[in-house]
This record gives C-alpha cells, sequence and structure tokens, in this order.
C-alpha cells in the first residue's frame, strides 16, 4: 500500500492542486474558467495534438488576461512532432505566446528545448511516454517544470515516481475519452492513412471495427470494436491519487462541446473542494467562487461507459467492443413493443427531445429520438427494431444540456471591505482573497443624516455589479450615523475596482524554465522509430545528452513489421484468456485483426512487461 508522501509538510506550506481543463477555443476555455478550472490547456494555431483545435495568439491573449485575474494558469499545447521546416516558425510563435504571458508550454519534442526562445516553463506531454522514474528524473533535469504520466501507469507506480523524483511536479489524467495505445507511440493512423497522430492528425483506427481471426484463418469474433476503450473516470480516486503525489488533474477533451467541458469541470472542482475541505495539507492553486446554474453529473455528458483504467492494475473491464459511440445513462428496460410506441420499466426519467441507445442483437448500438413521453410509454420518431427485455440508455438529455447551456456560472473573487472616516472625509480599503488589497481616500464634507443610513451604505457598498469580485463582508469603522452619497461611494467602488484589477496585472509571476546542465545524460544510449526524432534539434539534444544511435521518427521511415501501436489493454486477458492465469482458448496463435478492408494486424502478447503489440503486415 502506497504512503501518504505529503504528511510531513503537513504543518509547513499546503500542497497546491491544480484542476486541469480542455479548451477548443476561447468561449470553451472561459466557461471552463469560470466553472473552476484552477488551469485551462489550449491549442496554439499550429502543432497541437488536436489539429481541429487551434487558436489564434490574440484570443489566446484574451484567455490570459481573463485567467490571470483568478489565478488560473494557461498552458498551451505544441505537441506534436516537429519537422526541420518548421523549426523557425515555431520559434517565433513560441516568443509571441510568451509574450502574451502564457504560463507554459505542453511540449513532446525535445528540439524545442534547443530552440533559441524566451524562459517559459515546458510541460512534458502525455506524448513523450512518461512512465518509468528513470524517464521522469531525466525530464525533470532536462528542464521540465511538469510532466504529464501516462494514462497507464497504477497508483503505486505513481507514488514510486513522485517518492524518487519529488522535485517533478506530476500531472495525471482523471477524465475522458482513452488512447488504447500508449501516447505518443501509436502509428496505426499513419501506416493506414498517412496521418500521423503525433502530428495531431489522428483518424481513430482505434475506433475501427475488426474481425478477429486465428493463425488457421478461424473467425473468432467478427466487426467488433476491438480496440475500442471505455471513458476514464476517476472522480472517486482524487484522494488517493493526491496522496500517491498527483498535484494536477487533468481533464481529457480539447474537441469536446462547452456543455462538456462545463459540466465536467464544475463535477470535479465540487470533489476536489470536498477534500480540501477536510486535508488543510492540499488547497487549490486559484482564486474565485464559481456558481454552476445546473448539478453537474458526468453521467449526463458523452461516455462510452466508464472505467478506472489501470489506476489499481488490471482487472476491470476496460473495454467497449459493441460501440466506440457515446452510450450514456443505463436507464429502464423495454418491457413491451407496440406499433409506434414503446413501454418501458420507467418512463418517468425521459423526456420529450431525449436520445435513447440499445444495442441489439448483433451487438451493435442502435439509437433513436424521442417525440413524446407518456407515463411509460415512448413515442420515438421512428420506431427502432427493439425488443423486451433490452437495456435502454440515454445519450442525449435535452433538459440538462439546456441547463448547462444556460449557465453562465460568472467567477468571483471575494472581497473584504472596510469603510472608515477619515480627517477629511472617507476611505475605502478593499482586500480579495488572493492577498491583493487598495485603498481609495475621498474628500467629503462629514455631516450626520437625518435618518438611519447604515443599511443603505452597506447595500451601495455592496454592489459591484458586473465586476470580477463579490463582498463578502463589510465593516463600518465609525460610530456616527454619517450621510454618504451614493455617488460617492459608487466612484469609490469603481476606483478600487480598477487599482485591484491593476494589481492583480502587476503582480501575476510566471514560473521560467530550468536551466539544462551539460553533464545531463539520457537513460537510453540507443534510441529506435518510438522516439519520435524527426528534426536536427531533437537529434542535437539527443546526442549531447549521451545517445549514440537515434532512429528517425516512423513519419520519416517507414521500418517494415514494426509494432504500429503498443497497448496495455489486452484482448487476450478481456476473452478471459491470459496466458497467465486465464482459460485455455481453442483457436491457433497469432491471433491477427482484421480490418474492414483486409488489412491484417497481427497480434504479439509480450506477457513479460504485460502488453500487447499491433504489428503491421507488409
Amino acid at each position: 500500500m502506497y504512503l501518504n508522501l505529503y504528511s510531513r509538510y503537513m504543518k509547513e506550506t499546503p500542497v497546491k492542486i491544480e484542476l486541469l481543463a480542455p479548451a477548443k477555443n476561447l468561449e470553451t476555455a472561459i466557461d471552463a474558467v469560470n466553472h473552476g478550472a484552477d488551469a485551462v490547456y489550449i491549442g496554439a494555431p499550429r502543432f497541437g495534438a488536436r489539429q481541429a483545435a487551434g487558436n489564434s495568439v490574440e484570443d489566446i491573449a484574451q484567455l490570459v488576461e481573463y485567467a490571470h485575474l483568478f489565478g488560473v494558469k494557461v498552458y498551451v499545447t505544441l505537441n506534436t512532432i516537429l519537422y526541420d521546416d518548421e523549426l523557425k516558425e515555431v520559434e517565433q510563435l513560441i516568443a509571441e505566446l510568451y509574450n502574451v504571458g502564457v504560463d507554459a508550454l505542453i511540449v513532446q519534442d525535445m528540439g524545442i528545448t534547443k530552440m533559441n526562445i524566451p524562459p517559459i516553463a515546458l510541460h512534458a506531454s502525455t506524448q513523450m511516454d512518461n512512465r518509468t522514474v528513470e524517464k521522469v528524473d531525466f525530464l525533470g533535469k532536462a528542464g521540465f517544470a511538469q510532466v504529464v504520466l501516462a494514462r497507464e501507469l497504477s497508483l503505486n507506480e505513481i507514488a514510486d515516481i513522485h517518492k524518487n523524483v519529488p522535485q517533478v511536479r506530476l500531472e495525471a489524467f482523471v477524465h475522458g475519452a482513452l488512447c488504447v495505445s500508449y501516447s505518443g507511440r501509436c502509428y496505426a493512423s499513419q501506416h493506414c492513412f498517412g496521418r500521423s497522430a503525433n502530428r495531431g492528425a489522428c483518424a481513430q483506427f482505434c475506433r475501427l471495427a475488426f474481425d478477429l481471426v486465428d493463425a488457421e484463418g478461424a473467425t473468432i469474433l467478427k466487426e467488433k470494436h476491438l480496440l475500442s476503450l471505455k471513458d476514464m473516470n476517476r472522480s472517486a480516486d482524487l484522494e488517493r491519487m493526491l496522496d500517491a503525489g498527483v498535484v494536477s488533474f487533468k481533464i481529457e477533451g480539447r474537441l469536446k462541446e462547452n456543455s462538456y467541458v462545463k459540466n465536467v469541470t464544475a463535477y470535479y472542482r465540487q470533489r476536489l473542494d470536498e477534500i480540501f475541505a477536510r486535508r488543510q495539507e492540499f488547497v487549490r492553486s486559484s482564486y474565485g467562487v464559481s456558481a454552476p446554474q445546473f448539478v453537474p453529473s458526468p453521467e449526463k455528458s458523452f461516455s462510452r461507459g466508464f472505467t478506472r483504467y489501470f489506476l489499481d492494475g488490471r482487472g476491470e473491464d476496460i473495454s467497449s467492443f459493441d460501440t466506440p459511440k457515446s452510450l450514456g445513462e443505463k436507464m429502464g428496460k423495454v418491457m413491451r413493443v407496440m406499433k409506434n410506441y414503446i413501454v418501458v420499466s420507467d418512463g418517468s426519467s425521459f423526456a420529450n427531445g431525449d436520445g435513447a441507445c440499445f444495442i441489439d442483437g448483433d451487438g451493435r448500438l442502435q439509437g433513436f429520438r424521442i417525440n413524446r413521453v407518456e407515463a411509460d410509454r415512448l413515442f420515438p420518431q421512428t420506431m427502432p427494431e427493439v425488443r423486451a427485455g433490452v437495456q435502454l440508455y440515454r445519450n442525449y438529455n435535452i433538459a440538462f444540456e439546456r441547463e448547462v447551456q444556460r449557465s453562465t456560472a460568472p467567477r468571483r473573487l471575494r472581497l473584504n471591505l472596510t469603510f472608515a472616516a477619515t480627517a477629511d472625509g472617507f476611505r475605502l480599503t478593499t482586500a480579495d482573497e488572493s492577498g491583493i488589497a487598495v485603498s481609495v481616500d475621498a474628500q467629503s464634507e462629514k455631516s450626520l443624516a437625518r435618518t438611519p443610513q447604515r443599511a443603505n451604505l452597506l447595500a451601495q457598498l455592496a454592489k459591484w455589479g458586473n465586476t470580477p469580485f463579490a463582498v463578502e463582508d463589510t465593516q463600518i469603522l465609525f460610530e456616527e450615523d454619517y450621510f454618504v452619497p451614493s455617488s460617492l461611494v459608487a466612484d469609490m467602488r469603481r476606483k478600487a475596482c480598477e487599482l485591484l484589477l491593476e494589481q492583480h496585472r502587476q503582480t501575476y509571476s510566471r514560473e521560467e524554465q530550468s536551466p539544462v546542465p551539460s553533464t545531463l545524460v539520457c537513460p537510453e544510449t540507443s534510441l529506435d522509430y518510438t522516439a519520435n526524432v524527426a528534426n536536427a534539434l531533437a537529434r542535437d539534444f539527443y546526442a549531447s545528452h549521451g545517445v549514440e544511435n537515434i532512429a528517425p521518427a516512423y513519419e520519416l521511415q517507414q521500418p517494415d513489421d514494426v509494432p504500429v501501436m503498443y497497448s496495455k489493454h489486452c484482448i487476450k486477458h478481456t476473452l478471459g484468456w491470459c496466458s497467465r492465469d486465464g482459460e485455455k482458448h481453442p483457436f491457433k496463435e497469432p491471433f491477427y485483426l482484421v480490418a474492414g478492408d483486409g488489412r491484417r494486424f497481427k497480434l504479439q502478447f509480450d506477457c513479460r512487461n504485460c502488453m500487447m503489440k499491433v504489428i503491421s503486415q507488409s
């Protein structure tokens, strides 16, 4: 059992923890901040691992200005491998991102460390395949302040990395879609379609249907999504992940819609805050209160079903063989099928306009839209071919979607105010929860009011309107019932707000990249195509740190009959045929995946390393 590795620090400074949310664009990023994110990651105009999620530098600058007010960090993804003719453009882009205030870059290509760039902090993308103590230690010494761990790591493996490399901040995924391959070590899309996952153009080979056949051509499974996984949900494991050393909790989804980001971010914000209320050794890394106008529920957003994904080792079913699409919430069962409606075991949860789906007798996902609900009767837009006893799921909840879309959840910094009398007027002092305080003096004749003024004065001081601030406590530091004009209070509030905003801009500080020692030695002396070295600067980096043999990236030179995917997901284990402790099967190995276009891929089961390899056949 892992230990609470932070216990020795409990009486010292609390550990800052960040909830890291995705954003495909500026609007989604603002929504993520407003719904509780401590940091946001967003794609640059180019060179991000989600090619369809690029953003202009101008939009990123707007995000930075808004996010930094709350102490929310902005990370930009530049996590593709780079070609030689792109290096100058990337170098210039990094300078622009630094100049607009970006906090850090999430990168894969080590060539970036050899560029002439500002001292912007670097985070090691999960595309680097970060899953050993040696790798994380090397990256920390190479100047990376934060490392995004491989999703496949168990809690004990995470704890071991933290114990041995405590100086490197560890980031781990907690929610969202899963790559079946170790990130950065999937070349199937490039091999089949000429679209590199390491270049942000993944064609989602893993979501396709395949036949599974044996060495003699016998069909074991037909047209199943054998490489498709459920979605990650570790919301019940956050405290254990904190104790293992994770300080950044990452939600996947830079291609997801606003409603997804709002819902999932708000949900994890609530779960983490519940822990922080009990565990004072942890605090959130940003400021401000979010008030979502809905009850967050991950089950109501896109999902293929949920898995904790190896957090306690191999065991649970992580696969989604029947469909790569969203199943949604598990609802009632079909009781009877009539001419134009379906009778279900519980119709009370459905609503007009909902989307429903089910797995048919051939194991395929079928869906239908509900036009009308009457008690336990569902009237579909088009009657599906469904039979009694089938389990129904709701993959579109129209009422919830409308509720989430309406939610603006403005984020506010909590203010404490004092209003005092001075020799020649009044002074308003404001201090927000980040520790920034300002004072505004106003000259005014002090005369006693004819009627009680305290209630009116408190009401006027509380009117911060459409600003990023909300009053939590106000103290009036004089006993006399002075008449204070409302216009004077409004002017003092406005000046205090301007001063607070300016102080936030002036006092915000960014982490800078650490220098790389020339004596640093890479833990490996030889690198094959899985190191993803695609440019001269990356080669120079590794060569300068002791690597003698460096193969080109798969995108530059495709070797024959090599694995195009390295996966901890094991089809034999899922079918109950694990070579270590599973049942014997009647088929002759090796097994092959056969795609719809006839292409074959041999499966190699590396039981020593508990890994499945998918090998292209020339």
